[in-house]
């Protein structure tokens, strides 16, 4: 008796001090905004708004200490709106993170529904993501710099770092059966960051990419916030492919930054969404998008940034669009801000649906014209 009791006491303490070498975290943001616009569809617009700034989220994510610098690692994230409680996503229960893996002595290896490389290397050297938010992401958003698509049924390694330098890939399965190639999606990206300097690029390159992507259906209409007409009748490419870099420098509170990005839309009417213009049909469209900003830390808890945005699409149409930004975002605490965020955008030229470019501010409904105006005041908290 006394020697089954030894053992059950020596498999509690090996269990106690498995569970003391492992951790759970809950964590979240919240974030809501009162948001004009000028023009939508003809007519100005008071709305409240949740994740103008960051998009609304919960999540658990921990680690289990393996040994020999090995751990179990894991993710579950959750978007949602602050506004009417409903799921992010389309619907998604953790539409934005949910996968497993294991971190080494030489970077992590994870497997699920998650970002791909350029959200880690060149996603924060955008102004979208710094203090712009979504009404600063680049029109359409068509190199996902502001990382608004997650991967699904992907499998992502990320290095650790080597004197600041880190790199990373990441592969999708498409899961057609006897199409191997459908739906598929693979990405590779590089980066270094230390001291004043922070330097990305990346290259992602995804068959279908309305299915892929964009939760689309094969043959159907882009679903929002998809359905921009900057680029919703491209949405039946065969294959996108993203090529992009960023840096920024830092000088005391000053922090100045370019990105240039190039997307390309091939092979339209593959029947991955609806068919594109007659005029469109198998051509290739492609979206060349440079961005400068700047921001200013003034005190500890006020920050002011700007931002200038070209874009000019060729191939199959033939649009420009311009972008300015302005926001500003003041600290109450490390865990509760007030942020301001506008934006400008004029369009020429004519659009993915053929027709005279408007301006369409991602992810606000389009002008009726040629230019779009929104601002956002709102209140974010993370807890």
């Amino acid at each position: 008796m006394m020697r089954r009791s030894t053992a059950l006491l020596g498999l509690l303490g090996v269990a106690i001090g498995a569970h003391a070498q492992s951790n759970v975290t809950l964590y979240g943001l919240i974030d809501t905004s009162l948001v004009y616009t000028n023009n939508q569809k003809g007519a100005d617009n008071y709305q409240m708004s949740s994740g103008v700034e960051s998009g609304s989220r919960w999540g658990l994510k921990g680690a289990e200490d393996l040994g020999g610098g090995y751990a179990a690692i894991f993710q579950l994230e959750n978007g949602f709106s602050s506004t009417a409680g409903t799921l992010g996503q389309n619907g998604r229960m953790f539409g934005r993170a949910a996968w497993v893996g294991a971190a080494t002595p030489y970077g992590t290896v994870t497997l699920g529904r998650q970002n791909e490389p350029s959200a880690d290397f060149l996603g924060p050297l955008a102004a979208s993501n710094q203090w712009a938010g979504g009404i600063g992401a680049h029109p359409g958003d068509t190199d996902n710099l502001y990382v608004n698509s997650r991967i699904s049924n992907s499998v992502k390694f990320l290095s650790q770092s080597y004197h600041g330098f880190r790199a990373g890939a990441l592969f999708s399965f498409g899961g057609t059966a006897g199409d191997f190639n459908n739906n598929r999606i693979w990405s590779v990206a590089a980066g270094y960051n230390q001291g004043p300097l922070a330097v990305g690029v990346s290259y992602i390159d995804t068959s279908r990419p309305n299915t892929a992507l964009w939760d689309g259906t094969a043959g159907s209409a882009a679903i929002s916030p998809n359905n921009s007409p900057i680029f919703s009748g491209y949405t039946s490419a065969r294959t996108q492919r993203v090529a992009s870099v960023a840096g920024n420098y830092t000088f005391g509170r000053a922090k100045f930054g370019l990105a240039y990005s190039n997307s390309r839309f091939e092979d339209l009417g593959s029947g991955a969404a609806a068919a594109p213009l007659a005029a469109y049909r198998n051509a290739t469209a492609v979206f060349d998008n440079a961005e400068v900003n700047f921001n200013y830390q003034f005190t500890p808890s006020v920050l002011l940034g700007v931002a200038y945005d070209y874009t000019n699409s060729h191939g199959a149409g033939d649009a420009h669009y311009n972008q300015f930004n302005l926001g500003g975002d003041y600290l109450f605490s490390k865990r509760t801000d007030v942020y301001l965020t506008a934006a400008y955008q004029h369009a020429s030229g004519t659009d993915s649906t053929g027709k005279a470019a408007v301006a369409a501010l991602w992810p606000i409904t389009a002008s009726s014209n040629s230019h779009q105006i929104v601002a956002a005041v709102g209140l974010r908290h993370k807890f």
